[in-house]
C-alpha cells in the first residue's frame, strides 16, 4: 500500500512552500559549492582548470549535487501510489468539504480501503480534472454542501471549470456521499448536482447516493456497510453500533426447498416488550449478528475459559459467552492463553450490522424479512443470514434497529406506481403494495424475475391473489432458469416500453429494488431507451425514479 497524499496537500501555505523551500536549499548548497571550488584553480583561476590532484574533488561535488537534488526530489516521488507509478490507477477519493466533516470522512473512509489491502489516492476536490477522472477506474466522493446550496469553497473551481466540461467516463465507476442539514430549503444540493453530472458523463454507480441530514449516525453506517463490500470485507467493526432493540423471532419458513439458488426465508419479528414501533414502506431493519454457538464455545475451549462467567464492565449483566457472540472472535489466539474474562473482553470489538429491506408494513402486525443465505469464501454460513436463517433460535432474541430510507419511501397514493425487482428486492417492494392497498391505490405495475417459477416465485398466492383483486393492474415475470423463458425482468420492461411510456406520461413513479451488479444497471438502460436518458434523470431528479439496491 503506497502512502495516501494528506488532505490539503499542494494546496494553502503548506503546500505551496514546500517546493519554494526546497528550491532555495539546492541554491543555498550550490552556492556553498561554488565558492569552495574557487580555492581548487590556480592562477588565472577564470579559464585555468583544476589541479590533476583535486579531480576526486570534482567528483565528489558532482556525487554531492545528484545526491542532494534525489533528496528534495524524491519525497514527490514517494508520495504517488504504486499502481499509479506502475500504471495502474488507484482508487480515488476525493472530498470536498467547508468545516472538515466531510474531509474527516473521506480519511476514514481512506483508511478503511487501506486497511482492507486497497490502494487508495486521497485528493481534495479542487485537485481533480477530467483528465484524472478518465483515468480513474474506481471513486469515491465525500461532498458537503453549505449554505443555500452551495458547494464549499475549495470546490467552485472544480464547478465552474470541470463540470461546464462533458468529458466521456464510461469506464467510472463511483459512489457519493452527500452530507447536508434538512433545516435548509436545498439539502444536499451540491452533492446531488455531482452525481447528476457524474451519471451525466457515462460514470456508473456503485450503489446509489448516500445522503447524510446533519451527521446521522445511521446513514453514516449505511456508508460504511458499502465501504465493506467495496473493499470485500464483510467484518469491518461500526464506526457508531447501532442502539439496538430488542425482538423476538416469532416466524422463519423455507420458502425455496430445492432451488438452483440459495435458501430463501421468510421471517417474522415481534418486539420483545411494549407494542410494535411504526416505519414506512422502503425502510430498513439493521440487524445485529450472531456468531454460530458452536465457534464461540470452541474458542471457549482453546482459552480454557468459562462462557458463564460475569463481566465487571456490563456490571455483571452478560456473560463472556454473550459477549463473545456478538463480537468478532479473535484470529490469532496466541497471546491470548492465560487472560482473564474481564481482560479479554477488553480486547473484542462488536460484529459489524447488517441491513436488510422490510418487507411488511406496520399494520400487519409484524415485521417481515426475506433473508438469502449467503456463503463465504470458504463455503460457511454468512455472518447475518447464518445467523438469522440457521443459528437464531425461533423464539429466541434479535437485535434489530429500524432506519428510515427518505431515498425510497411511497409516492403518493394517487400516482400510478411500477415497481421492478428481482429475488429478495421482492420483500422492499411487497412492503409497498401492501401500503398502496391499505391506501386504496389500485395503478400498480409489478416486474419480478428469479430463477425458476415453480420453486423461486416469493409471495406467489398474495400477488396472484392481489392481481385477481384487481390491486395489480399488470403482473410481469421473468424466470431466468425456465425452459422456454430464459428472460430477465429488465428484458420484460424493455418489451413492454410503449406501456411503460404511457405510465410515465400519466405520472407513475418508478421503484426498483433488488441487485444492484446485474438487475440495476439493465433496469436503468431499458429505462433509458424506453424514455432517452434526459427524460429517465429528469424523473431521478423529480423523484420519481427511486432505487434500494444492494
Amino acid at each position: 500500500m503506497s502512502a495516501m497524499a494528506a488532505p490539503g496537500s499542494g494546496t494553502g501555505s503548506g503546500g505551496a512552500s514546500r517546493p519554494l523551500l526546497g528550491n532555495l536549499a539546492v541554491l543555498a548548497v550550490l552556492a556553498l559549492l561554488a565558492g569552495a571550488l574557487l580555492t581548487l584553480h590556480g592562477g588565472a583561476w577564470w579559464p585555468a582548470a583544476p589541479q590533476p590532484s583535486r579531480w576526486w574533488l570534482c567528483a565528489l561535488v558532482v556525487v554531492a549535487y545528484a545526491g542532494t537534488s534525489a533528496v528534495f526530489l524524491w519525497p514527490r516521488r514517494a508520495s504517488l501510489p504504486d499502481t499509479a507509478i506502475a500504471g495502474e490507477p488507484p482508487l480515488l477519493v476525493v472530498w470536498a468539504s467547508q468545516t472538515g466533516f466531510a474531509s474527516a470522512l473521506a480519511e476514514r473512509s481512506a483508511a478503511v480501503l487501506r486497511d482492507c489491502g486497497g490502494n487508495v489516492l486521497l485528493l481534495p476536490l479542487d485537485q481533480v480534472d477530467a483528465g484524472r477522472l478518465a483515468d480513474t477506474r474506481r471513486a469515491l466522493f465525500i461532498a458537503s454542501t453549505t449554505g443555500e446550496g452551495d458547494p464549499p469553497d475549495h470546490a467552485l473551481h472544480f464547478l465552474h471549470e470541470t463540470m461546464r466540461q462533458s468529458p466521456a467516463l464510461p469506464r467510472l465507476q463511483y459512489a457519493l456521499l452527500a452530507l447536508g442539514d434538512r433545516e435548509y430549503a436545498h439539502f444536499c444540493a451540491f452533492g446531488r448536482q455531482l452525481d447528476e453530472w457524474l451519471r451525466g458523463r457515462g460514470a456508473q454507480p456503485l450503489f446509489d447516493r448516500v445522503e447524510v441530514d446533519n451527521a446521522d449516525e445511521a446513514a453514516l453506517r449505511h456508508w460504511q456497510y458499502e465501504l465493506g463490500r467495496i473493499a470485500d470485507s464483510a467484518d469491518l467493526a461500526d464506526w457508531s453500533p447501532p442502539a439496538y432493540e430488542s425482538w423476538r423471532l416469532a416466524a422463519r419458513e423455507l420458502l425455496n426447498p430445492g432451488s438452483q439458488g440459495a435458501p430463501v426465508h421468510d421471517l417474522a419479528l415481534e418486539p420483545a416488550t411494549g407494542t410494535l414501533p411504526t416505519w414506512q414502506a422502503g425502510d430498513i431493519a439493521e440487524i445485529g449478528p450472531r456468531n454460530p454457538p458452536a465457534r464461540v464455545q470452541a474458542l471457549l475451549d482453546r482459552l480454557g475459559l468459562d462462557g458463564g462467567a460475569r463481566l465487571s464492565a456490563t456490571g455483571g449483566e452478560e456473560t463472556l459467552a454473550a459477549l463473545l457472540a456478538r463480537s468478532q472472535l479473535p484470529e490469532d489466539i496466541q497471546a491470548l492463553p492465560g487472560l482473564a474474562p474481564d481482560a479479554l473482553a477488553a480486547q473484542l470489538r462488536p460484529l459489524p450490522h447488517r441491513e436488510y429491506s422490510i418487507a411488511s408494513i406496520p399494520e400487519e402486525g409484524r415485521l417481515r424479512l426475506l433473508v438469502r443465505e449467503m456463503p463465504r469464501a470458504d463455503g460457511s454460513p454468512g455472518l447475518g443470514s447464518g445467523w438469522l436463517c440457521r443459528y437464531a433460535p425461533l423464539g429466541g432474541t434479535i437485535d434489530l434497529r429500524l432506519r428510515g430510507n427518505p431515498g425510497f419511501q411511497p409516492p403518493p397514493a394517487e400516482r400510478p406506481l411500477i415497481l421492478v425487482g428481482n429475488g429478495t428486492g421482492i420483500a422492499g417492494l411487497r412492503a409497498h403494495l401492501r401500503a398502496r392497498i391499505r391506501a386504496g391505490a389500485r395503478r400498480n405495475w409489478l416486474l419480478f424475475g428469479e430463477r425458476n417459477a415453480d420453486r423461486d416465485f416469493f409471495y406467489r398466492g398474495e400477488l396472484m391473489e392481489w392481481r385477481a383483486q384487481g390491486w395489480l393492474e399488470r403482473l410481469d415475470l421473468a424466470f431466468s432458469r425456465d425452459e422456454g423463458d430464459g428472460a430477465y425482468v429488465q428484458d420484460r420492461l424493455h418489451a413492454a416500453a410503449d406501456i411503460l411510456r404511457d405510465w410515465v406520461d400519466a405520472g407513475a413513479c418508478v421503484l426498483v429494488c433488488g441487485n444492484a451488479s446485474g438487475m440495476a444497471p439493465g433496469v436503468d438502460a431499458a429505462m433509458a431507451q424506453a424514455l432517452g436518458e434526459e427524460r429517465r434523470d429528469a424523473l431521478r431528479i423529480e423523484g420519481r425514479y427511486r432505487r434500494d439496491v444492494y
